[in-house]
């Protein structure tokens, strides 16, 4: 559908999840593309119904409903298209995580290379990657055929050796995949897709091995040069195949294709879309997070450069367990704002991974969850920064030494260089105040210098994504307007202030034209109000020639700070964030900035059961 030759005026967009379907109605509304009303209903992907539009159509009838305007045809036969007065929207559009989302096994010849590139590709495609095999991964082969055959993937991608390189080892992961002899995850008699993205060279004998078993893509080398990457054709491939394959043998969805103005996309490839598209609109760098029950998704874009990771052991339901397991109970200790032993607070992450959808009942209750949630959001976050290794030169290009080598600073997430960070995900989005979730991303990703920081209102994300391939006009409007809830903004100077001593020189000139000034020790928070909308002018001197606040070591930052509905916070903490080991010291330290930046209700600080 071109919006080239007709305005959009209205659009139905629905993101068909593993549980609900929501829908939401995007306007014009006085020459400004807004959400407008939304809706939500059962996904119907599985018994009884096993029939993905049953939802839509019940999720775009509560929007109906609510809205005053028809949008379902009267037979149930879809969703009406174009509008006509308050009849119809003029384009529907979709995207979907249901029956487990995407699910891909990739393959390379080395781990830390090939493999890598093609997981890169998986996973920026919208993908959850079930398994990464390589021909050094230290399984023996009999093992990784079995591995293969007990997946049932909703497609593989294959890469292997630069154009004109290796031919022997690609040859022999193909055998392994010929051997498993694999089948799709949905039945139904159809071949597995197979997408082989590897050395030219073994195209034919690729051909030869799996031609017949499977249904075999064949795009260009996403590892052409050792020093090169070439993703776009793989993605792109993964983006057809999941269209052609996997929602057409789900249940409902070749009718819901037949609806869509667009092609139906993974949730999680949309988030990715619309995060790339603000990005670039507003030429910024964006870190963003979708925190679940069972894994979080970290999103990264620098330089124009998109990354994706999924931690699928990290959550905050069914993975909570895990982590703890990765974290460690001292780890989540340090954040708990309460006297607590090690006893009672491994009962309460018991408790919740029993009775994984309960929520927090009592104030108590919700201040270990939130300790719970900063430990998982920061582990999911190392596992990004490792996942995500600049490239050097030009967009795209990898140096060999950065394949083998994964520090932290080599990283292509570099904090300094962050304008914005976008948080998602229930306990994020739906926390009581605004304020405990700026502060859980604070305490997370320790963001250095200055970094504003907002959530997304309603999970709109994904409709937007999706929206932004049809009109990125529209997209990017409502993502500013409806989606985003600006939280403000964060100072942090990097580096260790002196114990006791002072750390930074602050004057603010606030919206209301008064005026700041005041010394900041180390290990302080501190909250300004600046609403949203407002601007703070600012001058921040760092009082010690190590302290960095964005101008340099020691040197003197002045300029305007965005508030929001938490307003400007600036954090003397120093990077690395370190917390007191003793619970006779940090516990009243985490107290005050509790209370420093008021996010609990004073008179039930410590409300709650033991």
């Amino acid at each position: 559908m071109s919006e080239e030759h007709r305005p959009l005026r209205s659009v139905l967009a629905t993101d068909c999840g593993s549980t609900t379907t929501k829908a939401i109605l995007i306007e014009l509304v006085d020459g400004v593309y807004r959400q407008t009303w939304r809706g939500e209903a059962p996904t119907t992907v599985e018994a009884p119904f096993e029939d993905v539009t049953r939802g839509v159509l019940n999720a775009a009838q509560e929007v109906a409903e609510l809205s005053g305007r028809t949008l379902v045809a009267e037979d149930g036969s879809g969703i009406i298209t174009p509008a006509n007065g308050n009849v119809g929207v003029d384009a529907y559009i979709s995207t979907s995580s249901a029956g487990g989302g995407l699910q891909v096994v990739v393959g390379g010849v080395v781990r830390s290379m090939t493999a890598e590139s093609a997981m890169r590709a998986a996973l920026g495609a919208g993908a959850i990657v079930m398994d990464t095999f390589a021909t050094n991964d230290k399984r023996p082969a009999h093992e990784q055929i079995e591995r293969i055959r007990q997946l049932r993937p909703d497609m593989i991608l294959l890469a292997g050796g630069i154009d004109g390189g290796t031919v022997k080892h690609v040859v022999a992961l193909a055998e392994r995949i010929a051997a498993a002899r694999p089948r799709t995850r949905l039945g139904g008699g159809f071949n597995l897709p197979i997408i082989y993205a590897g050395n030219i060279d073994v195209r034919e004998a690729i051909e030869e091995l799996l031609g017949g078993l499977s249904d075999l893509s064949i795009v260009d080398n996403l590892r052409p040069l050792m020093e090169a990457e070439n993703l776009e054709p793989a993605r792109d491939c993964i983006h057809h195949l999941f269209m052609e394959h996997v929602m057409a043998q789900a249940p409902g969805y070749d009718k819901l294709m037949t609806w869509a103005d667009a092609p139906i996309m993974p949730t999680p490839g949309a988030v990715g879309r619309i995060m790339q598209t603000i990005a670039r609109n507003k030429k910024i760098n964006v870190l963003g997070v979708d925190i679940g029950g069972a894994t979080t998704d970290v999103f990264s874009v620098f330089d124009g450069i998109f990354n994706r990771t999924v931690s699928a052991n990290l959550g905050m339901s069914y993975s909570v367990s895990n982590v703890l397991a990765e974290a460690g109970l001292p780890a989540i200790l340090r954040w708990v704002p309460l006297e607590i032993n090690e006893k009672q607070l491994r009962n309460r992450i018991g408790n919740k991974m029993i009775r994984p959808t309960t929520i927090p009942q009592t104030l108590r209750e919700l201040k270990i969850e939130q300790a719970i949630a900063r430990e998982a959001l920061r582990l999911a976050f190392i596992q990004h920064r490792e996942f995500a290794v600049g490239l050097k030169g030009v967009q795209k290009q990898r140096t060999i030494a950065d394949a083998f080598r994964q520090s932290g600073d080599d990283s292509l997430v570099q904090m300094m260089k962050l304008d914005l960070i976008v948080g998602s995900g229930g306990v994020l989005s739906h926390a009581p105040r605004r304020v405990q979730s700026m502060r859980m991303m604070i305490d997370a990703y320790a963001p250095e210098g200055v970094t504003e920081l907002a959530v997304d209102s309603i999970f709109m994300m994904p409709h937007l994504g999706v929206l932004s391939t049809v009109n990125e006009q529209a997209a990017t409007e409502v993502f500013d307007r409806d989606c985003i809830v600006y939280l403000g903004t964060v100072v942090a100077p990097v580096g260790s202030p002196a114990a006791g001593k002072p750390a930074l020189e602050v004057s603010l000139t606030l919206p209301d034209g008064s005026t700041v000034s005041e010394t900041l020790t180390d290990m302080e928070l501190r909250r300004y109000p600046v609403g949203v909308g407002e601007h703070a002018t600012a001058t921040l001197a760092p009082l010690a020639s190590h302290l960095d606040v964005g101008a340099g070591p020691g040197k003197k930052w002045t300029g305007k700070l965005r508030g929001g509905v938490v307003g400007l916070v600036i954090d003397t903490r120093g990077r690395p964030i370190v917390i007191p080991e003793d619970a006779a010291v940090r516990v009243p330290l985490l107290q005050k900035w509790v209370a420093a930046l008021e996010e609990y209700p004073d008179e039930l600080t410590d409300g709650g059961v033991s």
